[in-house]
């Protein structure tokens, strides 16, 4: 009942995900508004969790999850019955907005019921529910237009799965019963407005709200939050960088997709390991070695280029960066439950995830703005700057916010 939601809806919004540009390009958008429109989905999810984080404040986490659910059939059904591009992306969008409902729900229920002693391999393994959403649900998407011979039967595998999802979180059993909140010191830290670091959960006697939260939490938001940000900007930016560079190199597009597509399963088989790391070393030891793998990847292929081996090092330095990458995974899930208050954390938690998606929706904007100012090498070795300037981040601010969690 944990896990398995996660899962469907994964998969439901990762066989739609590749869709969304062909679908706008047949209700009369070019390329570049096709582009703009499959973008609707990632600024949806981060004008959707400052509202959300509210909403699991009011009503709880399964409530929230049904909203959201009723939600995403609406944006299905609004996907299928467009007639218009304004419409379409609105549905779009919708999605976007309940996706940041539903993952912050369930990232919610596990910050406060999930003992810290194993929460980072949790919080991994729902991290590794949405990376196999977003691996699967391709082939599902592709199985399922090979079977009818339309894009729009995998909309129609979203509503499925999402009604699915409703039954369960309706009338299955209820986590949130069985698995009383855990209101005990976390080991976590966050800083007050002096600037002191306070160790423990912090006792709050009255709601905040959204931006009292931010306030509140301004200074760990300031300087943890942005180095998350780091982190999101280059897992967005690589995969942005790796199909453009493919092209860029000449290479038909089915060895681009080979390339992509070994990567992703390496990103996916390592889900797991970060989680281990985390819990048995401290979060620092997942953090630092996934942006420093990332930084240098990219660093390093922003010099290949023009050599004469460039396809070798592109698919080389591909698989370091599903390296980095899956060995990130769980990590922003995980800081952000570390640093949340446990007897209010949707707040806090939905302004923590508004600063990642921040700064994965603006990645591939600087990418392709650099690009055509100067050149996709430029960009992708700006991106290396980024996650190494990531990673020093985390290292200087880890042992301040986060003291136990790195003993």
């Amino acid at each position: 009942m944990v896990y398995i939601p996660t899962v469907l809806f994964a998969l439901g919004e990762g066989a739609v995900l590749p869709l969304i540009p062909i679908l706008a390009t047949q209700l009369g958008a070019d390329v570049p508004l096709a582009a703009l429109v499959a973008s609707a989905l990632v600024i949806g999810q981060l004008c959707g969790n400052l509202p959300s984080g509210w909403l699991v404040a009011r009503i709880g986490e399964r409530l929230t999850m049904v909203f959201a659910g009723v939600a995403a059939l609406a944006a299905g059904a609004g996907m299928l019955l467009a007639d218009s591009l304004p419409l379409f992306t609105a549905a779009v969008f919708l999605l976007g907005f309940c996706a940041a409902a539903f993952g912050l729900a369930r990232h919610a229920f596990m910050t406060t019921r999930v003992p810290i002693r194993f929460r980072a391999r949790a919080l991994s393994l729902l991290g590794g529910c949405f990376r196999f959403g977003v691996f699967v649900g391709p082939f599902v998407a592709a199985a399922l237009i090979r079977l009818t011979g339309t894009e729009l039967s995998t909309i129609w595998f979203l509503i499925g799965c999402v009604v699915v999802l409703i039954v369960l979180v309706l009338f299955g059993p209820d986590p949130e019963r069985s698995s009383p909140a855990l209101l005990k010191p976390t080991g976590a830290a966050v800083a007050e407005d002096t600037g002191e670091v306070v160790t423990g959960s912090i006792p709050i006697a009255d709601q905040r709200g959204v931006f009292g939260t931010i306030w509140h939490y301004r200074a760990v938001l300031s300087r943890l939050g942005l180095s998350a940000a780091c982190l999101s900007a280059v897992r967005s930016a690589r995969q942005v960088i790796l199909p453009l560079w493919g092209v860029s190199l000449g290479l038909d597009s089915e060895t681009i997709a080979l390339v992509i597509g070994v990567t992703g399963a390496i990103d996916f088989a390592l889900f797991y390991a970060s989680g281990q790391v985390m819990d048995r070393f401290g979060r620092i030891w997942a953090a630092m070695p996934a942006l420093v793998l990332m930084g240098l990847g990219f660093a390093a292929l922003s010099l290949t280029h023009d050599l004469d081996s460039a396809t070798l090092w592109y698919g080389t330095l591909a698989a370091v960066l599903g390296v980095g990458n899956g060995l990130s995974s769980g990590i922003l899930l995980t800081f952000g439950a570390d640093l949340a208050p446990e007897r209010d954390p949707a707040a806090f938690l939905g302004s923590w995830r508004t600063l990642t998606d921040a700064g994965g929706a603006t990645a591939p904007v600087v990418v392709s703005a650099v690009t055509a100012v100067a050149s996709l090498s430029l960009a992708t070795g700006l991106m290396g700057v980024v996650a190494l300037l990531g990673a020093a981040g985390f290292v200087r601010w880890t042992p301040r916010y986060l003291p136990r969690a790195d003993d």
